[in-house]
């Protein structure tokens, strides 16, 4: 029996959550924390690449993760200009300063993790494209890419459908 009456909305419950849990594996288990972690890294990432990468990735995101990607977007602002990891973390610190304490580094870390983890290309499922995830990641200053390690999984294809 569907939690809220509608599949797709059961569906990025799910998926979102999973990718809290993953991000808790890393950070201290709170939910709301993750949640600002995966928000205040996927905005700061969001507003530093090109345009089109940055609607690329968020087309691929998991509904509500999506909405948090596009929170207080401006893409008039965008791209910010900033070249070094120290500007990127304090970017991200700034963004949590109002939750409990949790090193930026630590945050871009585990969402790092589970970008690279999700990184999959799944027809029926919800994945990120690997090679998205790729783009993404060059796009970012050479100190930022330094702190993101590139995926080890090798992308799978689903199965096909009978």
């Amino acid at each position: 029996m569907s939690a809220t009456g509608l599949e797709v909305f059961d569906r990025t419950i799910h998926l979102t959550n999973s990718w809290l849990d993953e991000i808790m594996e890393t950070l201290p288990r709170d939910r709301q924390l993750a949640s600002h972690a995966l928000g205040a890294v996927l905005r700061t990432i969001r507003d530093r690449v090109p345009i089109e990468l940055a609607a690329h990735l968020g087309a691929q995101l998991p509904l509500i993760v999506r909405g948090t990607y596009y929170d207080r977007f401006r893409p008039s602002d965008a791209p910010q200009n900033w070249r070094s990891a120290e500007q990127f973390l304090s970017i991200i610190t700034a963004e949590l300063s109002s939750t409990r304490p949790v090193s930026a580094p630590d945050a871009a870390h585990a969402v790092f993790q589970v970008l690279n983890h999700h990184a999959v290309f799944q027809v029926l499922n919800h994945y990120v494209d690997p090679g998205q995830v790729e783009k993404i990641r060059h796009a970012l200053p050479e100190e930022v890419r330094a702190m993101w390690p590139e995926s080890k999984r090798t992308p799978r294809r689903a199965e096909p459908v009978s």
